[in-house]
């Protein structure tokens, strides 16, 4: 892919983050793509599983918001670095909604074959964000 496609690709994935459009997330990553995420279980395969780990995240924080820095590019590797936040408004790990918010620092490493998505890694503090929203409690200090 050339350095254009890759920034349009990445482009439309942070769009269809702000319109919570799952469908074109799930249709930007490959037949067998695979999402690797703190969220969900672990590793996804295949759109349908990543189709779930969208749905199921935006259920639980449907005011989700990326705040992204401009796309670090190499090759077909790209690296998103990004503030994650929302609200539980569906409930996190079964529990029953809270309605607090959570903000943290997000990375996401993009694997591109064929000009899809073959292999996303998401890397943020899963742990900082159920103690935020209450799904957990921090022990004190």
């Amino acid at each position: 892919m050339t350095r254009s496609e890759i920034t349009d690709l990445i482009a439309r994935f942070q769009d269809a983050w702000v319109r919570r459009d799952v469908s074109l997330l799930t249709d930007l990553h490959a037949e067998d793509g695979t999402v690797e995420t703190p969220f969900g279980g672990g590793m996804s395969r295949g759109r349908d599983a990543i189709r779930k780990v969208y749905e199921a995240f935006i259920r639980a924080f449907p005011d989700v918001t990326l705040a992204y820095d401009p796309p670090l590019i190499d090759g077909d590797r790209v690296v998103l670095i990004a503030r994650l936040s929302g609200t539980d408004r569906g409930g996190l790990m079964g529990l029953p909604p809270t309605g607090r918010r959570f903000d943290i620092p997000c990375v996401l490493l993009f694997d591109l074959k064929d000009g899809v998505i073959a292999h996303e890694r998401r890397i943020y503090d899963f742990t900082g964000l159920a103690v935020q929203v209450g799904a957990i409690k921090a022990k004190p200090v």
